[in-house]
């Protein structure tokens, strides 16, 4: 699996997690150079277990307020308020229509299409 992120200075970089042998390696690699670690199963599950709950942390701080974008304006990573999670994976506007690619919690993609101008409600900024 590898990720693309953001290294502290905002430029793009890329974290990697590969099950190698009997443990698992995280690289992470920047404009800055490259680092690799292995660790085990288990420590990998709690590295895991606490991105979670930092993201769960980094989430309740924002504003309970959901945020409203047009549609045309919606980015890649942005998160519809709902009960579902639902993250924007494509914008492409063609004239006054906003084709835009969801990905759910579950891993599925699909393609809606909306008026460029409707009001969509946010969760939070991609």
């Amino acid at each position: 699996m590898k990720s693309e992120i953001e290294d502290t200075d905002g430029r793009g970089a890329t974290l990697g997690v590969t099950p190698v042998a009997a443990g698992v390696e995280v690289r992470a690699a920047g404009p800055s150079g490259e680092l690799s670690l292995t660790c085990t199963p288990a420590r990998a599950r709690e590295l895991a277990a606490a991105l979670v709950r930092a993201a769960d942390e980094a989430e309740s701080a924002q504003s309970a307020e959901p945020v409203t974008v047009k549609a045309g304006q919606l980015r890649r990573g942005d998160v519809r308020d709902g009960d579902r999670a639902m993250t924007v994976e494509a914008v492409r506007v063609d004239g006054a229509t906003a084709h835009i690619t969801w990905k759910s919690g579950a891993g599925r993609s699909w393609t809606q299409g909306y008026d460029a101008d409707a009001e969509i409600a946010l969760r939070r900024r991609g």
